[in-house]
């Protein structure tokens, strides 16, 4: 049977009670029996309660997963946080209030916009980390061994930590600038230095690394610790090989200026090699020019010595005899006597005998004249008081011959002169016994020194000041001699004069002046002529120059001296004054 639109239960609003209606429709139609509906019904409300729990456990696991989403979505939101460490760039929801899907909506922007924060400071982190990465490489030197990224700890994303990083990668920066500038300035360095010394530069600094070459950019110049140790090993090298080869230098070129004196080169020779010579007393710091110490120069003039030694050995008696000159000067300045002669007749003979090589000769010869330079700087302190001494005793003589002259006091021009000369003598001869005692101190401490006999042109300085005092022993005891005398006189004079009474004295006659003998080796007084009484018997083939030296001290009295002590006056008037005899 046709059923019509109108008729078909499921047309139109289908509920659970319109179904069950048509169910007990059907069933009275067909004639089910009550068990059959019950048991109907009840697998009917079974099913029911299938359905009701699949969904319930449905909705059950829905509402499980939005839990554990929300919990996912608040760890996620807490650990971003935690990471980034600031809370004030973004608003943080109160997540316990509204449903799951509301507390879910409400998490969501914020932690989408950490999400990208944390995308944005991961970068950073990232970058910082590589150039950090980077730069301890090259400090390293194993840059080219690094590959791909750094790893960055998302757990610490904060701000601080960033901050640290790029206090630390300033802190790389700067040392990796100031490496940089100490390479640059070991490169120049070594150019300046392979400069000086000849040598390859651009062999010199790629031997210690590759990227030193001036063609390779500054930034990309090795810094690593192994080429700074290495630049300054190459540096130091450099210097000791150029303070090895300045002092070869220097040896070469003294014994070069050596040679060309003892030889008199002309200065024309001497030019030529004026580009060694000229260092000879230069520091290893002050020699800057280029080429100054390449190794061809040094064996240019390694060439020359050699050259000249050879003709050295050709002209050996000419620069042995000039050597002598020398020696003979420095004893003549000390006042030591030598026999030249000799001297020269042994070195004709050690070279005309062929037994001694010239260079051992000139060796010994210089030798001496150094000894000869040590035993001056030994004498030169007495020989200073020495001379003193001679040069007060010469005044002293002086003094004396002007105490004699009778036309000392006329006003000729001059006077004034000689006056102010003998007060200084007098001062100058009243110290004359203390330097007498300090050089006779100073001579036995210096032949206590040496044991030997200090001796003054071929005289023992002692026996010369001993003489010296004698003679001025003697000397006071003449001038005593003469007071006596004139006390004599006067007591004569005054006797007659009580017994005959006094009566005008004849006019004396002119040229009746009583001249005093000469004085004993050069002096009245005892002077010390600079030739004394001993040295006479001894040295008899004195040179005529030291003679003439030491006869010096035999000084002519000018005419016109005034001034003179009350006792010498009196002392000279009692000499020249005849004693009038007793009636």
């Amino acid at each position: 049977m046709a059923v019509t639109e109108a008729d078909n239960p499921l047309v139109g609003e289908i509920t659970c009670g319109s179904l069950l209606q048509k169910l007990q429709e059907i069933w009275d139609e067909v004639g089910e029996s009550d068990e059959e509906r019950d048991k109907m019904l009840l697998q009917i409300e079974q099913e029911c309660l299938d359905v009701y729990k699949r969904k319930v456990e449905q909705a059950a696991k829905s509402r499980a997963q939005l839990l554990q989403a929300l919990s996912d979505a608040k760890l996620e939101l807490s650990t971003l946080v935690s990471a980034l460490g600031d809370k004030s760039f973004i608003s943080i929801p109160e997540t316990t209030l509204g449903t799951i899907n509301e507390q879910l909506a409400a998490i969501a922007p914020a932690l989408e916009q950490l999400l990208k924060q944390k995308e944005e400071r991961v970068k950073e982190f990232s970058d910082v980390q590589s150039q950090i990465q980077k730069i301890c490489g090259e400090i390293a030197g194993n840059d080219s061994e690094q590959t791909g990224a750094p790893a960055v700890d998302e757990s610490d994303l904060s701000l601080k930590k960033l901050n640290e990083y790029q206090v630390k990668l300033q802190e790389l920066q700067k040392e990796k600038s100031d490496r940089l500038h100490k390479v640059l300035e070991f490169v120049s360095t070594v150019h300046d230095l392979c400069a000086v010394l000849g040598m390859d530069f651009l062999s010199t600094v790629t031997e210690v690394h590759p990227s030193l070459d001036d063609t390779t950019g500054v930034q990309s110049k090795s810094i690593s610790n192994d080429t700074l140790l290495r630049l300054a090993e190459t540096v130091s090298a450099l210097n000791e090989d150029k303070k090895q080869r300045l002092h070869k230098l220097q040896e070469l070129a003294t014994q070069l200026i050596d040679l060309w004196n003892l030889m008199d080169t002309p200065e024309e020779e001497r030019i030529l090699l004026d580009h060694v010579t000229c260092h000879t007393s230069a520091s290893v710091d002050g020699v800057t020019v280029p080429g100054a110490l390449a190794l061809d120069l040094i064996e240019q003039a390694e060439v020359e010595v050699e050259r000249l030694d050879q003709l050295k050995a050709s002209r050996m008696k000419e620069i042995a005899f000039k050597k002598q000159v020398e020696l003979e000067e420095i004893f003549a300045c000390a006042h030591i006597e030598i026999d030249p002669e000799a001297a020269r007749e042994k070195i004709m003979a050690l070279i005309d005998s062929g037994n001694v090589e010239p260079t051992e000769l000139l060796a010994d010869m210089d030798n001496q004249i150094a000894k000869a330079k040590e035993e001056v700087l030994s004498r030169k302190e007495i020989l200073d008081r020495v001379e003193k001494w001679m040069s007060a005793c010469e005044e002293e003589s002086w003094l004396e011959d002007y105490n004699r002259d009778e036309n000392r006091y006329n006003s000729s021009r001059g006077a004034h002169l000689n006056l102010k000369r003998a007060e200084k003598a007098r001062i100058l001869v009243n110290k004359i016994p203390g330097m007498v005692d300090t050089l006779v101190a100073k001579t036995r401490a210096w032949e206590e020194d040496r044991g030997t006999s200090f001796s003054y042109d071929g005289v023992p300085l002692l026996a010369m000041l001993d003489e010296y005092a004698m003679l001025r022993q003697e000397r006071e005891e003449e001038k005593r001699k003469l007071r006596d005398q004139k006390k004599y006189g006067e007591q004569q004079n005054t006797e007659q004069e009580a017994i005959f009474g006094s009566k005008p004295s004849p006019a004396r006659p002119s040229g009746t002046k009583k001249v005093v003998g000469p004085r004993a080796n050069g002096g009245t007084n005892g002077t010390p002529s600079r030739r004394l009484s001993l040295n006479a018997t001894q040295n008899g083939s004195r040179s005529a120059t030291k003679d003439g030296r030491r006869d010096s001290m035999k000084l002519a009295a000018p005419a016109n001296f005034v001034a003179i002590s009350k006792e010498d006056a009196a002392s000279h008037v009692s000499g020249t004054d005849p004693v009038p005899a007793s009636p």
